[in-house]
């Protein structure tokens, strides 16, 4: 009986409003809606999501709320230069630093480790079904050769929702597609991260996560992301050591003229 109303709960359909905000911090945390750039008009958006002009509105003023958006009267609503949603403004203001890097990691540790212990526990059939999407979608792309960043997050976002908890899900959204090293957008991106040897190294550490949720196994799940994580890191420090002798070979063996 537990079950089943767990799974009732957990298929509990968002308002419509919050749908829409749930879209419109995406894109703006994405970076295809940019800090200073309007909106799309009230008539559009409600084209857009195929919803009232109260749900808009309703939506307009939940992100208004937090600090996301503001109105300029007579001229339309826009996405503010700063945003003061919390966590809002991470992945806008993500470098290329190695250490910048390194910090994000840290933070997603913190998130996805516990994430995937809860989402074995918690996640429903279409729920377990949306990360296996993910994780063929990614083996899809990567044989054909073509970027997996989009879908390389896409798989560790559909264990956040898997934890029925949207908290998850919000501050992996805020920490943004960015923070994917394949994707060709991450400022971390470099050609030995794009290659297929190393995507194909992530696969199989995105394998081993898959199959602890699926098995309803919460400690090896944890342990697999955080193993999948960790490597992360590693594969950071490594270039950052290459650096770092790179420097130092400098300094050794200076350039003469």
């Amino acid at each position: 009986m537990a079950a089943t109303i767990a799974d009732v709960r957990a298929e509990r359909r968002p308002k419509l409003s919050e749908r829409v905000v749930s879209a419109l911090r995406r894109q703006v945390f994405g970076g295809d809606i940019v800090p200073g750039q309007k909106l799309p008009t009230e008539n559009q958006l409600t084209a857009t999501f195929g919803v009232s002009r109260t749900v808009i509105r309703e939506a307009i003023a939940t992100l208004a709320a937090d600090g996301l958006v503001e109105s300029r009267q007579g001229a339309g609503i826009f996405v503010r230069d700063h945003p003061t949603l919390a966590f809002g403004s991470i992945s806008l203001d993500i470098g290329s630093k190695i250490s910048q890097a390194l910090n994000v990691l840290e933070v997603r540790m913190g998130i996805e480790i516990e994430s995937a212990g809860l989402a074995a526990l918690r996640r429903n059939s279409a729920q377990e079904a949306q990360i296996h999407e993910a994780f063929f979608e990614f083996e899809r792309l990567l044989e054909g050769r073509q970027a997996t960043g989009k879908t390389d997050f896409a798989f560790h976002r559909a264990i956040a929702i898997a934890t029925n908890n949207p908290f998850y899900v919000e501050v992996l959204d805020a920490l943004g597609l960015r923070t994917i090293p394949c994707d060709v957008a991450s400022p971390w991106g470099t050609d030995s991260v794009l290659t297929r040897e190393y995507q194909e190294g992530l696969q199989r550490e995105h394998l081993v996560i898959l199959k602890a949720i699926s098995a309803s196994d919460p400690d090896a799940a944890r342990a697999a992301m955080r193993a999948h994580l960790a490597a992360s890191q590693e594969r950071y420090r490594t270039r950052l050591r290459g650096s770092r002798e790179e420097y130092l070979a400098g300094i050794e063996n200076p350039e003469r003229p």
